[in-house]
Parts: structure tokens; C-alpha cells; sequence
């Protein structure tokens, strides 16, 4: 029987792209549970986790990989399935008791399309409640939905705003270019490349956005 997870636990869900073993990815997995999506338990190591069950068609696991993890609980889908491995594995941590994910090796990588799913999806978790992070290590990405928040990042790092729709009443402050009530067309560059003073605070009166950060970026391009 599947212990319930405590409110604010965080469910750390590792997929197929690329992680660089950095501090503040080290700090979104301590303490956190461990779902690996297929491919994704190859990073399982490098982190020091053991992951509770592994999820997938394993088309994209070496067999030494899978012998590797021998006792492992594992839960195996079909190829032909209407749901990619990282979804499923996403299902199954919301099924354990997430309300915290951060979706580990989503950014980048040889998929582009993967990538692009893992951030519109981001956006549907948290249009349902859950509090998503995405990151490659190197990179992290919060989906940006009506309300305010800040956004914990190290001063002089850059970061973007995509809209993924128009967007009204967009404040960004503690940033070297600050936005106050602003509507960005859909297709607009103009949040693109800011750089962060220390954390970030938005506000978003209407629209769906995502941030992307590079934290480890003080180029201050």
C-alpha cells in the first residue's frame, strides 16, 4: 500500500533529457520522492536517488540499465500508447500524492518536440493545482498563469517570458527591465533576454506564459 504523501511533499520526475549535476538541481531533489519516466533512470545515479517505481515502455532503456536497477518496482505500457512515458510517470506521482513536481530533464535535449510537450503540459499542471518546476540543471522553466509569485533567482541571471497567449496586466519587478501592467501581443518579443536583480516578482492579470531561466547565466545579455 502507497504511503500518502505529506501536502507539500515534492515529486521529483526524471525523463529522458539532459541533466547537468548542478547545486540547485541537487536541491530540487533532496528530500523530494522519485519517479523515473524510461530513459530518464539513467540520471538516477548521478543523483545520488533511488527512485520508488519506474515507469514506461522502456523502448529507450538499455538492457544493462534496466539490470542495473533490478529491484526497482517497474510499471510497463505498450509502445503503441496514447500517452508519452513522462506523462504516465507525471500520472503516477499525482496518484502518490503530488502537489509539488519538478520534471527533471525536460528542457533542451535531441527532442524538441518532447521539450515543447513538457512545457505546455507544465502549464495544464498548474491550471489544475500543482506547483511545477522544469529544469535541465542549467536551465529552469515555471509556468506563468494569473496571480502573482516570485521567483528565487541569483542576481545578474538571465531569464525570458514566452507567452503562450496574449497577456494583460503584466507586472515583472527586481528585474533590469521592469514591465508595469503591460499587454504583450501573442508572437511578441519584447520579454525576451531580462536579467534578474535578485528574486523576480510577476503578476499576471490575464493569459498563459512560461519563464525560462538560465541561472547560472550572468552574461547579462
Amino acid at each position: 500500500m502507497t504511503k500518502p504523501a505529506p501536502i507539500d511533499q515534492t515529486f521529483v520526475v526524471l525523463l529522458g533529457g539532459a541533466l547537468a549535476m548542478t547545486p540547485r538541481l541537487r536541491a530540487d531533489v533532496a528530500g523530494a520522492r522519485i519517479v523515473a519516466a524510461d530513459g530518464g533512470m539513467r540520471h538516477a545515479a548521478g543523483l545520488g536517488v533511488t527512485p520508488e517505481i519506474w515507469v514506461g515502455d522502456f523502448d529507450s532503456t538499455p538492457p544493462a540499465l534496466i539490470a542495473a536497477w533490478p529491484s526497482i518496482e517497474r510499471q510497463p505500457w505498450p509502445a503503441a500508447k496514447n500517452e508519452t512515458d513522462g506523462a504516465l510517470a507525471v500520472s503516477v506521482a499525482a496518484e502518490r500524492g503530488a502537489r509539488r513536481i519538478v520534471l527533471a530533464g525536460a528542457l533542451g535535449g535531441e527532442r524538441s518536440d518532447h521539450a515543447l510537450m513538457h512545457l505546455i503540459h507544465a502549464v495544464s499542471l498548474e491550471e489544475e493545482g500543482y506547483a511545477v518546476k522544469l529544469t535541465s540543471g542549467e536551465e529552469e522553466a515555471w509556468p506563468l498563469l494569473p496571480g502573482s509569485r516570485e521567483i528565487d533567482l541569483p542576481q545578474g541571471s538571465l531569464f525570458s517570458v514566452l507567452g503562450l497567449s496574449p497577456l494583460s496586466g503584466l507586472f515583472i519587478d527586481n528585474v533590469r527591465y521592469p514591465l508595469n501592467d503591460f499587454s504583450l501581443p501573442f508572437g511578441s518579443s519584447r520579454t525576451i533576454s531580462n536579467v534578474a536583480e535578485g528574486p523576480i516578482r510577476l503578476s499576471l492579470a490575464s493569459g498563459r506564459a512560461i519563464l525560462i531561466a538560465r541561472p547560472y547565466d550572468l552574461s547579462g545579455a
